[in-house]
């Protein structure tokens, strides 16, 4: 892929700091969220979910359901079964059914569906619906469910939609959905022959995404076929899976997406769109199907984990060789989980340079809810591990964690694990810049009396997830006006001003003046989703190759027109000129997949794995009392390598915002289960994110001085990198505060108290 920054040049628009483009829509309330969107004659869906975490369906009785009045209908598997004989779906795996069929494999999984025009109604109507369960064994923890005889699918459907999960399979009459390996040099060797070994296992815990926006979908239909207004972030993936549920062509199925009031991974791929479409054609009327807060904790999750790794270190501190058994807790159905553990489980090993590695992956099916896409994609669950880890060794061998971390990082034109080269990853200069703003080398107050003080740095990086495929269209009318035609969904990240930013650069336009088209399959082109930190780096290149396509038909038609062609393209004008009013349109289209090398299945090797890396450093201080063991994070350091920052200001919120959802799952958030797999915190009263209070009292944000050289005018993605090192710095330091260690994920006071107070009998009798 050639180049297509050129460092140094001066830039009009990009690098410079501007407001979001629909911010004054947002403060004034005038937003376009589905959530507000109201239908003539809709009726409202409210959703009986299982009580059992796994158990076979052997009634389900709704006649006093349907008889109370304002009662419309209730819609169980049968009814879908009648109109759409194959019911499944999943990005990954045709796994989940619209409605459970006969068995069902979490508590909280939708088994029918009550149809009103009063919501209030349809919730009562619940409460009617009787059903009986054949209650099943269930399986729960990760580790266990990989080796356990309580299967919880019999049957395993690959979709094989998408290039990379193309040899997707899973391992039949098992829990194992994925298994992916890297291997490289020779692991056993470099262990036997090592100065030191260190094995540790870390855990992490399943928590929620909760945006703010609740998942809702409207479905109708049409003389053309069907609508679907839904909060998505993959319009169109949720075409393409609609459009084969039905056995439709796409031509029939519509979806369309506003402003989403946050997303995090929660709305990707297909989550209501496929019950909405199925209720719309059983009762012929549109249906509006919104989740409460509570029930999204139900829907979708992100992976909890458990991640064993070895490490081989020279008396030096050069790690040699390292082993990792990553086994995520993917719940009752893949969903895209599958590309979680493959794309983050071959960056287990970390971002350093070890000549011998042994990484196994594994996605494995549990009796809890879905797990999926979550912001960071499943490398906080890694960076977790190995920085906790480097932390350790560290220690161990009495060397200052920077200086470890300096002596063993990746450096430009180094091969990672995977055989890939690292290209344009700031590491060295992410970990430096922490380190500054840290003033690492000074000496630091430890606190006084029961107060104690410690200090951490993290750092971590992402693959982009590839290939994946982004189109754009560029519009000029015969008044000068500008429009953009992008199926990326804008969910608070700033997406429609980086894309007119982007646009504005090419055709000298001010950004401010391009209107940016949401998200609708019936006119914006494909876009795969928005996620993965993907969207700058993948639909910036198409809108700037879209701008590009039609600066160059511009100029082709100065030269038709015999106009000077040295003269800056100017759209009203050629298109008054060619047509002799103001009429016509000058389009330009630009599509965009980056190279890509799948991995090889034994060795899990590939040359060209990703097309960038994306970086992201934290350093923390925090005071902790020893005798509650109760902590605060009194300073957070965030730098973050986004290549070349199209907005400045945007990319600084982003880190800042990724680093506090981090730290909501590094210290507070945890989905609590009972022994029989149900939630016991499901709402914002019991499960506790970061407020305002939470924040540290010093909080800053940096970008590191960087460029993607393939990368749209030299940029890459940072809605994730904030995320990475946020957990296992804190975990640092507060071992560098007090000597305590903590090894799962969230870190809770109770257990720094039980730490200290255990060792306190032993501090006594050895001063005795």
């Amino acid at each position: 892929m050639n180049s297509i920054d050129e460092p140094g040049l001066a830039r009009a628009h990009v690098g410079k700091s501007r407001h979001r483009l629909e911010s004054r829509a947002k403060v004034t309330g005038r937003a376009d969220y589905t959530h507000n969107l109201v239908l003539p004659g809709m009726l409202h869906a409210k959703i009986l979910r299982s009580t059992v975490a796994h158990g076979r369906i052997v009634s389900i009785d709704a006649s006093e359901a349907r008889q109370l009045p304002g009662v419309h209908a209730v819609v169980t598997a049968d009814d879908i079964l009648r109109l759409i004989p194959e019911p499944y779906f999943g990005p990954a795996f045709h796994d989940q059914p619209i409605l459970a069929i006969g068995k069902v494999r979490y508590v909280g999984e939708p088994v029918a569906v009550v149809l009103a025009q009063d919501p209030y109604v349809a919730e009562e109507a619940l409460h009617s619906i009787q059903v009986e369960y054949d209650e099943l064994l269930a399986v729960f923890d990760e580790e266990e469910a990989a080796k356990s005889e309580v299967i919880v699918h019999e049957v395993l459907k690959p979709a094989g939609t998408f290039p990379d999960l193309k040899h997707l399979a899973g391992q039949r009459d098992t829990n194992i959905a994925l298994d992916f390996t890297v291997r490289k040099g020779d692991v056993e060797s470099a262990f036997a022959s090592a100065d030191h070994v260190f094995e540790h296992t870390f855990r992490t815990q399943q928590v929620m995404h909760t945006p703010l926006e609740p998942m809702v979908t409207l479905a109708e239909l049409t003389d053309a076929g069907m609508t679907l207004h839904t909060a998505s972030q993959s319009p169109s993936f949720v075409r393409l899976e609609i459009a084969r549920l039905l056995n439709w062509p796409e031509a029939k199925v519509r979806v369309r997406t506003g402003l989403l009031g946050g997303g995090f991974g929660a709305k990707l791929y297909i989550k209501l769109e496929a019950l909405a479409a199925a209720l719309v054609l059983v009762v012929r009327r549109p249906v509006r199907v919104a989740l409460t807060m509570e029930e999204q904790f139900y829907t979708i999750t992100k992976h909890g984990t458990t991640f064993k790794i070895k490490t081989a270190v020279t008396g030096e501190g050069r790690i040699t060789a390292r082993r990792c058994e990553v086994w995520w807790n993917g719940g009752a159905y893949a969903d895209i989980g599958p590309r979680v553990t493959q794309k983050s489980g071959f960056t287990a090993a970390g971002p350093y340079d070890i000549e011998s590695v042994w990484i196994d992956s594994y996605q494995v099916y549990t009796n809890l809810p879905p797990a999926g896409a979550f912001r960071g994609f499943g490398i906080t669950q890694m960076v977790w591990a190995y920085e906790s880890q480097a932390d350790i060794i560290a220690r161990a061998l009495n060397i200052d964690p920077v200086q470890f971390r300096r002596l063993n990082l990746l450096r430009e034109g180094q091969p990672h694990a995977t055989g890939t080269v690292m290209k344009d990853a700031a590491l060295i200069q992410a970990l430096e810049r922490t380190a500054e703003l840290m003033k690492w080398n000074e000496p630091q107050a430890k606190g006084k009396g029961t107060l104690r003080r410690g200090r951490g740095i993290g750092i971590g990086f992402k693959a982009l997830v590839a290939p994946t495929t982004s189109m754009a269209m560029v519009n000029l009318s015969a008044d000068g006006s500008c429009f953009i035609y992008s199926s990326t969904v804008d969910m608070g990240q700033a997406s429609d001003t980086a894309m007119a930013i982007i646009a504005g650069e090419v055709l000298d336009i001010e950004p401010d003046a391009i209107r940016v088209i949401h998200p609708d399959t019936d006119v914006t082109p494909y876009d795969m989703a928005t996620l993965g930190s993907r969207s700058t780096f993948h639909m910036g290149h198409a809108v700037r190759l879209a701008a590009e396509d039609a600066l160059a038909k511009m100029r082709a038609l100065q030269t038709e027109l015999g106009l000077p062609t040295a003269e800056k393209p100017n759209a009203a004008q050629l298109l008054v000129t060619r047509y002799g009013m103001q009429a016509g349109n000058i389009i330009g289209i630009g599509s965009f997949v980056p190279e890509y090398l799948s991995p090889d299945k034994q060795s899990g090797q590939s040359s060209n794995i990703t097309p960038n890396w994306m970086v992201g450093a934290t350093g923390v201080e925090v005071e902790v009392d020893t005798e509650t063991g109760k902590f605060r994070v009194m300073r957070m350091l965030n730098v973050g390598d986004c290549g070349t920052a199209i907005n400045p200001r945007i990319v600084k919120t982003q880190l800042s915002g990724a680093a506090i959802m981090q730290l909501g799952a590094a210290l507070y958030e945890e989905m609590d289960f009972d022994e029989n797999g149900q939630l016991r915190n499901a709402s914002f009263a019991e499960y506790k994110i970061p407020g305002i209070h939470d924040v540290p009292q010093v909080f800053d944000t940096e970008i590191v001085d960087a460029c993607q050289h393939n990368g749209p005018f030299g940029a890459k993605g940072v809605g994730e990198s904030g995320t990475f090192g946020v957990a296992s710095a804190i975990a640092s330091a507060i071992e560098d505060a007090v000597g305590v260690r903590l090894y799962s994920m969230p870190l809770k006071y109770e257990l720094v108290c039980q730490a200290l107070h255990e060792r306190q009998p032993a501090q006594s009798r050895k001063q005795s």
